[in-house]
């Protein structure tokens, strides 16, 4: 008996060590608006560990905004707070009114992280082409930092390969480790061991990393590196991860 207590106890302990990813998320209802059918679209913001679906709470961010055209629109002031993961997130409602791809983008709040002793930013963005429109999905929207995505960032197929470039103060950004992680909402998917769960690769000297999707679903990919400046807490000057964050969805073909 003792034995089991001790091994059950070792068990939540390994658990509870295992080191999740963070990512900042903006999920839209859909990734293509095809008919104005389904234009009116609800985006939800959160921040999370996607897949293993531990939430964490998202304060209201700093911004939020489409980029249309190279022109931005601030919508933050439209965004309502809900529940996602049973943390603090938040929804928007967005009528797609033209032909376009839609650059929707989230600057967090900086988010103060104990385990690591940094405060973490991931500016977080999606991609959405609308009513066939697909010129300037590889535009950068001039973050911080940003992954420009080297592939259309929709309409993809489950199992393709998704290549993006990474971003640091408008330049590519070479030997930087990037996250990707399943959003696992329907709970579909477990890890066949905790080091699976986040998916690693590195950008090469261009800044370009490249990764096989294995199924079909949203995708989060997070470039992550150390602001050259850094934050206060509680009178100590503390790192601050900057994380460059894309979501994109993988579709499986329909079956005829």
């Amino acid at each position: 008996m003792l034995r089991l207590i001790l091994g059950g106890c070792c068990a939540v302990l390994l658990l509870a060590n295992v080191a999740l990813a963070h990512f900042g998320m903006v999920i839209p209802s859909a990734s293509l608006v095809e008919d104005k059918q389904n234009a009116a679209i609800t985006l939800e913001l959160s921040f999370s560990h996607p897949m293993e679906l531990v939430g964490m709470p998202l304060v209201a961010p700093a911004g939020f905004q489409v980029v249309l055209d190279g022109k931005a629109e601030d919508l933050k002031s439209g965004l309502k707070e809900i529940k996602v993961m049973d943390h603090q997130a938040w929804s928007a409602q967005y009528n797609v009114q033209k032909p376009g791809v839609y650059q929707f983008v989230m600057e967090p709040t900086p988010y103060w992280e104990p385990a690591e002793d940094c405060f973490i930013i991931h500016y977080t963005k999606t991609i959405l082409s609308a009513f066939g429109e697909e010129e300037g999905w590889a535009e950068p929207v001039g973050l911080k930092t940003e992954i420009v995505p080297l592939t259309r960032p929709f309409a993809n197929y489950a199992g393709n390969v998704f290549q993006g470039q990474v971003l640091v103060d408008g330049k590519p950004a070479p030997g930087i480790d990037v996250e990707v992680e399943f959003y696992n909402r329907d709970k579909k998917y477990s890890a066949p061991h905790d080091a699976c769960i986040t998916q690693t690769v590195r950008t090469d000297p261009n800044g370009v990393f490249t990764y096989g999707v294995p199924f079909a679903g949203w995708w989060g990919f997070a470039a992550l590196t150390t602001s050259t400046e850094k934050m206060d807490f509680e009178g100590q000057p503390k790192d601050v991860e900057l994380g460059a964050v894309l979501w994109t969805e993988f579709l499986e073909p329909v079956r005829n």
